[in-house]
């Protein structure tokens, strides 16, 4: 009797490799089929290194081959074992996302007193200023600001009701909503908390809000790399971070670790980029002069070897310092340089969140790309 090729390949596509579902053609495990007359050799790779899928499989090629193409084939299985390739991955940390907030982005430094709070609060303030609807985190749970940089140091979350549960309502301020531990706390009063007790405040300012519809939620991280930003980072899924510097490299080095911990293979946050404050000192009385009081670049620079974007650079002006202690931020200061200052580095961070949401759906991209007057990023998706 003339054996067809085809007519093995037909008999084992009813035999499946043990654990698989798919039949051995379609899952690839038949490498080959040779037919010599009355002797059939079948090339077969199995991923189940164990003797009883190796036994079996052959057992059933046989039996196939005998049963629907002839009984007195000569079979020969030449069985080879493929363990699947495995990934040395770590698993990621990503948290679950909250219904009506389209963008999460975290604030950090790698070293405190670098201005990362006064940052945060003026970029709400101009994303808000933007028409975007905006909400800050104050997640810097050992030393809460925003109470004080929004002027709401006196006031207390609501509870409203939410779907039949009690929520806590942000405090409204130049239209960011506002939440930050300094609400629960006395000015005077010292948070002494262990990493769990920490976490579980934070999980409850997160979760247990009514933040509503919000394009931006600004999450003030502490500064360092530590407990409560992996806290967050489990707890939200973060659309990208933005790192704050100064030019020295003290804090420059810092910032290096900051970068470092967002681009982790287990954490895998995109770093918009990194904005340098206090860049320079302009006297009032010379305008035209600029000290470069803790270095020249070293935030731009560190950008570029990070291969990041450079979001911008703040000059240091005691304005900024003054506008964060009276409650107002400097922002909101119509036709200043500073008010400038800010909004460049707010649609230069709009614009990276625009590209790093590239693959959402477009509404998205172009609500943001819209309100802030950046360029069409993502203008082609329409």
């Amino acid at each position: 009797m003339k054996i067809e090729k085809k007519d093995v390949l037909k008999a084992l596509e009813t035999i499946s490799v043990p654990g698989e579902g798919q039949n051995m053609v379609e899952s690839g495990a038949i490498k080959n089929v040779i037919v010599f007359g009355e002797e059939v050799v079948v090339d077969v790779t199995i991923n189940n290194p164990s003797l009883q899928a190796k036994k079996k499989t052959e057992v059933s090629i046989l039996q196939a081959i005998h049963k629907e193409v002839y009984q007195k084939a000569q079979v020969k299985v030449n069985l080879k074992v493929e363990a699947p390739v495995q990934e040395n991955k770590a698993p990621q940390i990503k948290g679950k996302p909250i219904p009506g907030i389209d963008n999460i982005i975290a604030v950090a430094s790698g070293k405190g007193g670098v201005g990362k709070s006064t940052v945060t609060a003026n970029l709400a303030v101009s994303l808000a200023k933007m028409g975007f609807n905006v909400g800050l985190l104050d997640a810097d749970i050992y030393g809460p600001s925003a109470t004080i940089m929004f002027d709401v140091i006196n006031e207390k979350p609501l509870s409203v009701n939410v779907d039949g549960k009690s929520k806590m309502k942000p405090v409204e301020s130049y239209g960011v909503k506002v939440l930050s531990i300094g609400f629960f706390t006395q000015p005077d009063q010292a948070v002494v908390w262990r990493g769990p007790m920490a976490a579980k405040a934070l999980n409850q300012m997160i979760f247990d809000a009514a933040w509503g519809e919000l394009d931006f939620l600004l999450v003030d991280l502490p500064p360092g790399t530590g407990d409560i930003h992996l806290s967050i980072m489990q707890s939200l899924p973060l659309t990208g971070a933005v790192v704050v510097s100064t030019p020295q490299n003290v804090a420059l080095a810092d910032a290096r670790k900051g970068v470092a911990m967002f681009q982790q293979e287990s954490i895998n946050v995109p770093v918009l980029g990194i904005i340098e404050n206090m860049a320079y000192f302009t006297p009032p009385e010379l305008p035209e002069n600029k000290y470069h009081i803790f270095g020249k670049d070293g935030a731009r620079n560190l950008a570029e070897d990070l291969q990041v974007r450079f979001l911008g650079e703040l000059p240091l002006m005691q304005t900024i310092r003054e506008a964060g202690d009276v409650g107002r931020p400097a922002a909101m200061q119509e036709d200043t340089l500073v008010e400038q200052a800010f909004i460049d580095i707010t649609r230069n961070v709009v614009e990276e969140t625009v590209k790093r949401n590239e693959n959402l759906p477009p509404t998205q991209a172009i609500k943001i790309t819209t309100m802030a007057g950046c360029s069409p990023v993502n203008k082609q998706k329409q």
